[in-house]
Parts: C-alpha cells; sequence; structure tokens
C-alpha cells in the first residue's frame, strides 16, 4: 500500500501524500482575516466536502475536476475523517485566485465607492451595496502563501498566468458562476461572489481544483427578503466577519479571539442550512 504522508497544513485543510494522489481533509477549524480562529465549527469540513462534492458532480464543466473519490481508500479509515476526504489527482496551481462577483459587496463595494470601478472594471453609476451588477466581473487576485491576496489588474493577470490561460480561467469562472448563479437561485439563494482555483495535471490538462461553491469560497444570501442598499443576511463565513468587525480590541493579527458560542452554533447552523437548501438533503453531522 502505498504511503501516506502529511505535506502541507492550511489554515482549513490538510493535504495528504497518498500514491499518485493527494488527500484532502477538510477540518472544522475555520478563518478570518487570513488568521485561524481559536474554536473550531462542529462539522464545517463536512459541509464544505460533501457541498463541493454535489458540485463536482452535477456542474457542467468544459474543464474537468481534480476530483477522483469522496471516500478514505481501504485501509486508511480514520472515524475523524469520515466524510471530509477529497481523493485527487495531482496538479501545479495556477498561483491566481479566480473571483467571480455578481453583486457589489465586500471589498467591491468598498472599492466601488472610492472609484466607481471594482479592480479597475468600470461599472454604472449610482448603484447600491449589494446590488445585482449589469453582468458578472472577474477580478482576479493573487494567491499568497502567507498574508492577504492582492487585487490583480488585467495585465498583471495576464503577465502572471499567460494572455490565453487568463482568457481560458475568465471564461471558465464566468460560465461555472452563471450555471451555478441560476441553479442556487431556483432554491432560494444567491450565489453574491465566489472564488475557483485552477491547475495542471500531470499531462497539462487544465484542472478545476480545491472546493467550489461552498459557504468558505462564497457569498451566499437567501433570495426571500434580498433588498440591495444594506447588507444581507448570510449562509456563510461572513457571519463570523461580521462579528469580528465589531471588535475593538482585535487588530486582525494573530492570535484570533475566541469565538463566543452563539457565534459557533449560528455559523454551524447557516452552512447547514444552506446546504440542505443547495441539495435539497438534510446532513446528518
Amino acid at each position: 500500500m502505498a504511503e501516506l504522508k502529511l505535506i502541507h497544513q492550511g489554515k482549513v485543510r490538510e493535504v495528504y501524500s497518498f500514491g499518485d494522489y493527494i488527500l484532502l481533509v477538510a477540518t472544522d477549524r475555520i478563518s478570518a482575516f487570513d488568521v485561524v480562529l481559536p474554536n473550531p465549527i462542529p462539522g464545517k469540513g463536512v459541509v464544505l466536502t460533501q457541498l463541493a462534492r454535489f458540485w463536482f458532480e452535477r456542474l457542467p464543466l468544459r474543464v474537468p475536476s481534480h476530483a477522483v473519490a469522496f471516500a478514505v481508500p481501504a485501509g486508511l479509515e480514520r472515524p475523524e475523517w469520515r466524510g471530509r476526504v477529497t481523493v485527487c489527482r495531482r496538479a501545479r496551481t495556477v498561483p491566481m485566485e479566480c473571483i467571480v462577483r455578481g453583486y457589489l459587496s465586500g471589498s467591491g463595494w468598498s472599492d466601488y465607492q472610492r472609484t466607481g470601478a471594482v479592480q479597475g472594471v468600470k461599472l454604472p453609476a449610482g448603484l447600491s451595496e449589494s446590488a445585482r451588477l449589469p453582468e458578472p466581473i472577474f477580478t482576479p487576485t493573487t494567491k499568497a502563501a502567507a498574508g492577504h491576496d492582492e487585487p490583480l489588474t488585467v495585465g498583471e493577470a495576464e503577465a502572471l498566468a499567460g494572455v490565453e490561460l487568463y482568457a481560458r480561467l475568465k471564461e471558465l469562472s464566468l460560465g461555472i458562476y452563471r450555471w451555478a448563479h441560476e441553479f442556487a437561485l431556483q432554491r432560494g439563494i444567491i450565489i453574491a461572489d465566489t472564488k475557483f482555483e485552477f491547475g495542471h495535471g500531470a499531462d497539462g490538462q487544465l484542472l478545476l481544483i480545491d472546493e467550489i461553491l461552498t459557504p468558505d469560497s462564497s457569498r451566499f444570501w437567501p433570495a426571500a427578503g434580498y433588498q440591495p442598499g444594506q447588507g444581507q443576511p448570510s449562509f456563510d463565513k461572513q457571519f463570523v466577519r461580521d462579528y469580528l468587525l465589531g471588535l475593538r480590541d482585535w487588530d486582525r493579527r494573530p492570535p484570533g479571539p475566541e469565538l463566543p458560542e452563539t457565534i459557533v452554533s449560528g455559523t454551524r447552523e447557516r452552512y447547514l442550512e444552506v446546504y440542505a437548501r443547495l441539495t435539497g438533503k438534510k446532513l446528518e453531522i
């Protein structure tokens, strides 16, 4: 049997080498502002893995994904890994976060208020917070090994990835977002924005990698009651961010503050709720 070896511990996932494959194990850790917080969200890793699985198995992709299976290989079973493992093809990561925005929120809203644009993408005047954009926009960033990702202009992104690959990543990211947005809207969920990552397999094939369309990588809003001009209730990590933004004694540097039980349980409930709405099934964890 191939040797299982821990090769990387990320903010949320642990990455193991296993023969020709990689095992991604999603933990219950949660990060905000690039800081891992002290207390986990029980069951969060299961929600992330199973929701990503749902999308990987349903999206009509024109690019394959790295996901091969969602079960622990025989002989490697660990009770604590149940529901958390993705067996993946190895891939050389494109060093760029492929962010698609369909609505004006977060850093995009802040940028628009200052400049009338989001990362250099000019938008109509007079838009309000949470407004739906005329068309989704592609706003890539760097993929930092440590610290914060930085916004990229079109020229910087083309220099980083190459002109042809940049165009392909933009096309794929916008296409996946549009499909997923309509799919989710039919289930009462607005996907305001999301992040994709891509890599090249051993044969050079472009692969969709990491997680897709989860509460950690996306903004999910309830469609019922959606009202531009203000922040929206969310089914994602924004619930934690909003709590942290209200703290006066934390400067967004490690160590992160302990989350109160109401925030932990509220986050768990939101993650489980969006999973149930999108998939039509309840996750028993």
